[in-house]
Parts: structure tokens; C-alpha cells; sequence
């Protein structure tokens, strides 16, 4: 007798027991049930889409409806109340006939050779045997080989049903022997429906915002949003009297708040970089996952898009009120081009988050990174502006020139007083720099940025450039760097700051994968270690030791020194 206390997660509790129940797949469960009332049923199904979508439960409605006994002609198979023994059993994984192999355990050609030995045999009680064979792709080549002419001529009372995520692993031969079904990815709208629905079953207190979000982190899987859901059920009973919110499925799944992303960019499209790295730090400290956060990036990226291109988002796409208007905000002076910088940033740098130990710092250099893009751009125009306006002036002026030459003549000593004068106004309102001020500015190397951060009493940035970054290229206005796990989590957001202040201009930086460099600190440890090798080896040290055998070189240095 089954224990009344016993807990069934939801994902199993609700899975659908009749054609009817399957979720966004109406046209398929119709096809395949006309079929089986018709009598033209394929010799071997294969279902295929990602992964809970509803393969393997349609593999089971199959089997159920080439067996059952009762009401076989209309779409609901067995009354539910009442099912025939054969329904009862395949929904229960015990039926003798129905035979359920895991591809991704068993593999080999031994295994399928097990499976052709037994399709010989006729039913024991059911009208067909059924194998399904689930993540078919798994099988090896042999394996596949072995089932080919079963599976095109298997006996008269045999089906197969193969399920797979990844229907380009199948061998050609194998698909144009099987009747091929793609079950589609289920709308956010339907998903988010049956999710309400269940949860008036289950009696619990989560918002409909909040609803809308596991319905988006599901990504078009029915199973994946019911997880979700019950995973938002068992977080709501630790509270029961509290009605969970869109601000605690974020939480519970590590999903940086929108507003807060959308107001990050927003300060990245301004350049005000102080605003953006202090609202990452927040989200970081909320605990986003630095994935998910740039996959909320790319979406945003393309809801910008969506809103230049095609004009006002529907609502339907599941955002708020709020998030439209930051949307709306936000596109103001935007343009298609930046956009698609973004975008291949972005994608960078999940590939980079891969090769980094600390993903917080590639975050912040991403940051950097996007507020450098955008002002390049707009140094470009700006450049592009003042030579269109040097263009326009000069032709205005040759053009004057040629019809004003006697008044240009007369008025020549007074426009060069008027440029002295403007000269003197400048010179007086900005003064120039010292000569030895100008000169600290320059840095043509990377010891000379060590050095400086020596000068300007930056001891924590010193430290970091000497014993935790590694140089891959360094130019004027840019750094390619690497670093080890020792990195101070603020080093990028200090460096870029300290850079702007010493040179007066914005620096690049960027990541390097390339391999074996080594520190400041540790390529002057080797120097020095090499030139002592060196002097060891000399005439001068061999000499000393002839005259002192216990004598040992452990320094080198200038007489000044």
C-alpha cells in the first residue's frame, strides 16, 4: 500500500496521461492518433526536440495507444478513472510488452543485439510489443548498424519508438527508416497558464510576475518550468503566510534584476563608468551568475534593437510597465551600429568567462570595455563633425575670398589682431602645464606605469602590476594583460581610473589568452638570477674562489646602488 506522505515531485505528478493533456504539441498528438485509428501506423516513430518537451511521455501515449482496449477511437484513449489493465501498466513502467531502453547506458552492439533477439518473440498479452528506446543518438556505430534491418522489417507485431535531443547524431539510415515527429518548444504564454493552473492545485502564493519568469528561465521546456515551479513552492512553505515575488525567483535562480541591468547600461551609454561598476558590484553581491547576467544583456541588447528597428515592444514578450519605460529611456540617441558592438562584446566575453579564474573581474573589465566602445564612437563623430565643419568653412571662405578680395585686403590687420587676441584669452583662461608635469604624463612602457604608481603613492596598484598581472602587449592607450587568482577585485576599476587621471585619456584594456607569460616581479627574478649564473661563470669569480674556496656570489648591483 503506498504511503499517503509520500512526496512526488511535480515534474512526474503532472505529466500528462492522455493526448489531450500533451502541452503545445496538438498537431502532432492528432497526426499520430489519426494514424493509429486509421491502422497506418510507421513500422518505427522517432521523436525528437530539447529536452522537456515531452519525448519519452509521447513514446508511453503511444504505446498506450497501439494497446489499449477501451474507447480506442475518440482522443482520450482509457477513461482515467477506469484505464485498462495494459494503460494502467505502461503508465506504471511494468508492462511486460512495453520495453523501455536508456541508449546513454547502453550503448553497444550487445545491447541492440539483446533487443533483435527478443523482437522475435509475439506478445505476451498486449496487441503490440513496443521498444522504446530513449537519447537514441547515444548507440554506437555497430549498435546502429546491427538495428537497421529490424528496424525496416521488424516482425508484424513489433513497434519501435526512438526519442532523441540530437536527431543530427542519428545515422541517415536510420531516419529514412523511422516516421520522424519534431515536438516544438511550448510558448511562454502556455507554459505560464499551465503553471497558474497547477498552482491553484497546489495552493500556493507566487505572483504572476513571478510565474512569468520561471516560465522564461524554462526556455520552452514543460518539465524544466514544473521544476521550477515546485523548486518556488518548497522555497514558499519555509514562508507561508508571504506570496513569493519576481525579486525572490531572481534570487532563488541568480538572475540579476532587469531595472538594475537596464539602468547599468543606461549609465554605460552615458560613459558615467563610477555608476555602472557601483550597480555590478551590487548585482554581484546579490549573487547573479555571471552567464545568465550577459545572456540578460544579449536579450536587452535585442530588445533595443527590436525598439529602433520595429518600434514600440509589445507587452506580450513579458516585461513590466516599469521595464518599458526604462526601455523606452534608455533608446534615446541609441543607434543600430552601437548595438551591434554589444553584441559581439558580449558573446566574447562568455567565451572568455571559460578561460578566467575570476569571473568578477572579467565582468568589470567587459564593463570598461563597453563604455570605451561607445566613446571611441563618439570621438569618431565628433571628429567626422568638426572636419565636415573645417570643409564647410573653407569653401565659405574661398568663396568669400573671390568675391570680397578688396574688403578682405583692408580687413586683413584686424582679423590678425582678433586672432592675438583670442591666442591671449586662451592662454590667459588655460594655463599650460610644467614641463616636468607634462613629462611624469608620459608612459611608453609597462615599467614605466610601475614606476609612476610608485610616484603617486598607489601601493596596492603597484603591487598588482608587479606579482599578479601578466603582460601580453602594451601600447600607448592600451594593455593586453593576463593575471592569476591574487588579483585584486577592484584592480581593473583602479587602473582604468588611474590612467584616465595621469595621461588625460582613456586607456584599453583587454584580455589575453595567451599562455606561459609571467609577472613583472617574477621576469626580474629570473633576470637576476640568469646575470648571476652569468658572473658565476666568470674568470673574475674563479679567481676570488682560487683565493677564497668557501667564497659564494648570492647579489649583484651598480656601485650606487
Amino acid at each position: 500500500m503506498e504511503n499517503k506522505n509520500t512526496f512526488k515531485i511535480l515534474a512526474l505528478k503532472y505529466r500528462p496521461k492522455v493526448f489531450k493533456d500533451l502541452l503545445g504539441q496538438e498537431v502532432l498528438a492528432e497526426t499520430i492518433l489519426n494514424g493509429i485509428n486509421l491502422g497506418k501506423t510507421p513500422n518505427a516513430y522517432l521523436l525528437t526536440g530539447i529536452r522537456g518537451v515531452g519525448k519519452t511521455t509521447t513514446a508511453r501515449l503511444i504505446a498506450k495507444a497501439l494497446n489499449c482496449t477501451k474507447n480506442k477511437n475518440n482522443n482520450y484513449l482509457c477513461d482515467q478513472k477506469d484505464p485498462c489493465n495494459h494503460c494502467n501498466e505502461i503508465e506504471n513502467s511494468n508492462h511486460i510488452d512495453v520495453l523501455e531502453m536508456d541508449a546513454a547506458s547502453k550503448t553497444g552492439i550487445d545491447d541492440v543485439r539483446e533487443l533483435i533477439e527478443s523482437s522475435k518473440y509475439n506478445p505476451t498479452s498486449a496487441k503490440y510489443k513496443v521498444f522504446i528506446i530513449d537519447e537514441v543518438h547515444m548507440l554506437s556505430k555497430q549498435a546502429f548498424n546491427g538495428l537497421l534491418k529490424t528496424l525496416e522489417e521488424p516482425p508484424q507485431k513489433l513497434k519501435f519508438i526512438l526519442a532523441t535531443t540530437e536527431s543530427r547524431k542519428i545515422p541517415v539510415t536510420i531516419l529514412s527508416r523511422c516516421q520522424r515527429f519534431d515536438l516544438k518548444r511550448v510558448s511562454l504564454d502556455k507554459i505560464t497558464k499551465h503553471l497558474k493552473q497547477i498552482l491553484e492545485i497546489e495552493k500556493g502564493k507566487i505572483s504572476d510576475d513571478a510565474l512569468h519568469l520561471l516560465a522564461r528561465a524554462s526556455e520552452g521546456s514543460v518539465r524544466d518550468a514544473v521544476s521550477l515551479l515546485d523548486r518556488a513552492l518548497i522555497f514558499q512553505s519555509l514562508k507561508p503566510s508571504e506570496t513569493i515575488t519576481d525579486i525572490d525567483v531572481r534570487k532563488m535562480l541568480g538572475l540579476a534584476d532587469k531595472s538594475k541591468t537596464i539602468k547599468l547600461l543606461q549609465h554605460v551609454f552615458a560613459g558615467n563608468e563610477d555608476k555602472a561598476l557601483k550597480i555590478l558590484g551590487e548585482l554581484i553581491d546579490e549573487g547573479l551568475d555571471p552567464k545568465n547576467f550577459l545572456n540578460d544583456i544579449l536579450e536587452l541588447i535585442y530588445l533595443f534593437s527590436r525598439r529602433i528597428n520595429l518600434g514600440p515592444i509589445d507587452k506580450e514578450l513579458f516585461i513590466s510597465e516599469s521595464e518599458l519605460s526604462l526601455i523606452e529611456e534608455a533608446c534615446k540617441g541609441l543607434k543600430i551600429q552601437d548595438l551591434t558592438l554589444f553584441w559581439q562584446l558580449t558573446l566574447k566575453t562568455i567565451e572568455d568567462l571559460n578561460t578566467v579564474s575570476n569571473e568578477n573581474v572579467a565582468l568589470e573589465m567587459y564593463i570598461i570595455q563597453l563604455i570605451h566602445v561607445k566613446e571611441i564612437d563618439e570621438m569618431h563623430k565628433e571628429t567626422d563633425l568638426k572636419e565636415n565643419t573645417k570643409n564647410k568653412n573653407i569653401a565659405e571662405d574661398k568663396s568669400e575670398l573671390k568675391n570680397n578680395k578688396s574688403i578682405a585686403s583692408r580687413n586683413t590687420a584686424a582679423d590678425q589682431l582678433k586672432s592675438v587676441d583670442q591666442v591671449k584669452t586662451i592662454t590667459k583662461n588655460e594655463p599650460l602645464k610644467k614641463l616636468d608635469e607634462i613629462k611624469n604624463f608620459k608612459i611608453n612602457s609597462f615599467a614605466d606605469l610601475i614606476k609612476i604608481a610608485e610616484e603617486k603613492k598607489e601601493i596596492e596598484l603597484k603591487y598588482d602590476l608587479e606579482r599578479n598581472v601578466k603582460v601580453a602587449k602594451f601600447e600607448n592607450g592600451k594593455i593586453e594583460i593576463n593575471f592569476n587568482e591574487n588579483l585584486n577585485k577592484n584592480f581593473i576599476k583602479n587602473l582604468s581610473q588611474c590612467l584616465h587621471k595621469w595621461t588625460e585619456t582613456r586607456w584599453i584594456i583587454t584580455l589575453s589568452k595567451e599562455e606561459n607569460l609571467k609577472t613583472y616581479f617574477q621576469e626580474k627574478l629570473d633576470k637576476k638570477k640568469e646575470t648571476l649564473d652569468q658572473e658565476k661563470n666568470s674568470e673574475t669569480f674563479k679567481e676570488m674562489l682560487s683565493v677564497f674556496p668557501d667564497a659564494d656570489l648570492t647579489n649583484i648591483g651598480k656601485k650606487d646602488e
